[in-house]
C-alpha cells in the first residue's frame, strides 16, 4: 500500500510539471505582449503640440482586430485628425449593463534636453521602464488592451459588455476625448460604471503602504486678481500702489485657511491611514474625525501640504503681471490665484471668501471660466469588494483605502454624465518619487505586471456572474 502510494505521489508530481510549465509560459506570453503593446505606445509621440493620439488609437485597433475583434467593435473617432479615440468591445451576454476601462492616450510635453534618456524611446533599465507616459497613462492603456486581449484568446464571455476608451486631451487640449465622446457618441461609451487612472499603490522606504481607490477629485477653477489704478510717473510715487494693493492682499491669503471638510471618502481615508501610521500622525488622524476636530492636530496635519490638500479647498498664488514701464508707477496689477475646490462646495462660496480675505475693494476677482463639479462616486460593496480581496490575494495584509484625488482626471466628465467612476489601478509607486509629469518619467517593470495580473483578475470579478 505504501509503494501505491508513493507510486500515485510520483506520478500526479510528474503530470504536474507540465502543467506549472505551461502556466509560466502563458504568464510569459501574456506579460511579452503587455510589453510590447506598452513600448509601442510609449514610443508614438502624443503629446498636445506635435504628437497624435490618433496614429496611437490606429495602432491599438489594428492589434485588436488582429486578435479577432470585429471591425464594427473597434471605433476609431475624435473631432480632429490628430485627436482621435479609440472605442473597443468585447461583447459579453448582455446580463448587465457594461463596464467601462478608461485610459488617456495623450501625455504632457516632455524635451530631450530636460531628460537624461530620450522621452520617447521606451527603455527597460535597472528595473524600471522609463518614458514619457509610463506612469501617466499609458501603462493603463497598455494593460487594458493587452488584457483584452487576453479574454478574447481564452474565449472569456463576461456577463456584460467590456468597453475599452482610450482618450485624447485629458492632459489639456481643446478636443477632449471623453467630454466629445459623453457628447457626440454617448452610447459608445455608456456604462454602469468604469475603472480609471487616479488611483494606485503606494511604497515607502521599500515597503507597500496602502492600495488607494480614487472615489472624487478636487474641482478646478482660477481666479483672476486686478487692481486698476491711475499710475503716474515714478519719480513722484504715491502710496495707492496697484503692485502694494495686490501684493499686501495675496500676503493675507498665503496666511490663509480654508475650513476643514471631510466628505464620506475622506473621512474612511483619515481612518484606515491613522491604522497604517504610527506615532503622534496616527493620533491625529484619529483627533481629526472628531465632531469637531481637534485644532491642535488639524494644525500639525496641515504642515503636510498633501495631507491639508486632502483636508480643505485649497488656493494659491500661481501668476504675477504688474506695470508697463520701468519709470512709471502701475496702472494694473494681475495675479492668478488657482483654487482647488472640494466636492460639494460651491465656486461662488469659494469667490466670495478670496474678497474676504483679501479685504481690499480696489482687487477686482473674477473666475477665469466655468468649473464642473464632480460628485464622490459612493462607496459601492460591488466593486470595494472584489478590490479589496483581490489586493489581499496579491499583497496580503496591504490595506484598501478610499481617496479624493487633489489633481483632476477625465473621472471628472464620468461622474457628471452619471457614470460613477473609481480610480484603480494596482500599479505600486514609491511615494517620494513621483516623476508623472516630470523628468525621467519610470515605472517599475514588476509593479506594471502586478498591475496587469491585478487589472485582468478585477475586470474578470466585475464581469462575471456572481
Amino acid at each position: 500500500m505504501h509503494k501505491t502510494r508513493c507510486f500515485v505521489a510520483l506520478l500526479l508530481g510528474l503530470l504536474a510539471l507540465p502543467v506549472a510549465a505551461l502556466a509560466q509560459d502563458q504568464r510569459a506570453a501574456t506579460q511579452q505582449l503587455a510589453r510590447d503593446i506598452f513600448e509601442q505606445l510609449i514610443e508614438i509621440n502624443t503629446t498636445d503640440a506635435q504628437g497624435n493620439t490618433t496614429e496611437a488609437a490606429e495602432a491599438m485597433a489594428a492589434r485588436l482586430q488582429a486578435a479577432g475583434f470585429p471591425a464594427e467593435d473597434l471605433q476609431v473617432l475624435g473631432p480632429h485628425p490628430r485627436k482621435g479615440n479609440l472605442v473597443a468591445r468585447l461583447r459579453g451576454d448582455g446580463s448587465r449593463a457594461p463596464l467601462l476601462l478608461l485610459a488617456h492616450l495623450d501625455v504632457v510635453e516632455a524635451r530631450r534636453e530636460d531628460w537624461s534618456v530620450d522621452p520617447f524611446t521606451f527603455l527597460e533599465q535597472d528595473g524600471y521602464f522609463y518614458g514619457r507616459g509610463t506612469t501617466d497613462d499609458k501603462a493603463m492603456a497598455a494593460i487594458f488592451v493587452a488584457n483584452l486581449i487576453r479574454y478574447k484568446q481564452e474565449g472569456y464571455v463576461p456577463d456584460r459588455d467590456l468597453i475599452v476608451a482610450l482618450t485624447a486631451d485629458e492632459e489639456g487640449g481643446g478636443f477632449n476625448g471623453v467630454r466629445w465622446l459623453l457628447s457626440n457618441h454617448r452610447s459608445l461609451i455608456d456604462a454602469a460604471y468604469a475603472l480609471n487612472e487616479g488611483g494606485g499603490g503606494g511604497i515607502k522606504d521599500g515597503k507597500r503602504l496602502l492600495h488607494a481607490v480614487q472615489l472624487s477629485e478636487k474641482m478646478y477653477l482660477s481666479f483672476r486678481l486686478e487692481v486698476k489704478n491711475p499710475g503716474g510717473h515714478s519719480s513722484i510715487p504715491v502710496k495707492d500702489n496697484a503692485i502694494y494693493h495686490l501684493a499686501e492682499g495675496l500676503t493675507r491669503l498665503a496666511k490663509f485657511d480654508f475650513p476643514v471638510q471631510l466628505n464620506d471618502g475622506t473621512r474612511v481615508f483619515f481612518e484606515r491611514m491613522s491604522e497604517i501610521e504610527t506615532g503622534e500622525v496616527a493620533a491625529d488622524m484619529k483627533a481629526l474625525l472628531e465632531t469637531p476636530p481637534d485644532e491642535a492636530a488639524v494644525a500639525r496635519l496641515s504642515t503636510s501640504a498633501r495631507t491639508n490638500a486632502l483636508m480643505r479647498t485649497t488656493c494659491v498664488a500661481t501668476m504675477l503681471d504688474a506695470g508697463h514701464a520701468q519709470n512709471a508707477l502701475p496702472q494694473t496689477a494681475n495675479a492668478v490665484v488657482n483654487c482647488r475646490i472640494l466636492p460639494g462646495e460651491s465656486h461662488e462660496e469659494v469667490q466670495q471668501t478670496l474678497v474676504r480675505v483679501l479685504a481690499d475693494d480696489q482687487i477686482a476677482v473674477t473666475p477665469m471660466g466655468t468649473p464642473t463639479p464632480s460628485p464622490p462616486s459612493p462607496l459601492d460593496p460591488e466593486i470595494m469588494e472584489p478590490i479589496e480581496r483581490i489586493t489581499e490575494a496579491m499583497w496580503p495584509g496591504v490595506p484598501v483605502v478610499p481617496t479624493m484625488l487633489t489633481g483632476a482626471t477625465d473621472g471628472l466628465a464620468l461622474r457628471n454624465a452619471g457614470i460613477p467612476t473609481y480610480g484603480v489601478s494596482g500599479l505600486f509607486g514609491d511615494v517620494d518619487d513621483i516623476r508623472a509629469h516630470g523628468q525621467d518619467e519610470r515605472i517599475g517593470v514588476e509593479a506594471f505586471y502586478e498591475g496587469q495580473t491585478f487589472l485582468y483578475r478585477l475586470v474578470k470579478a466585475l464581469s462575471s456572474a456572481q
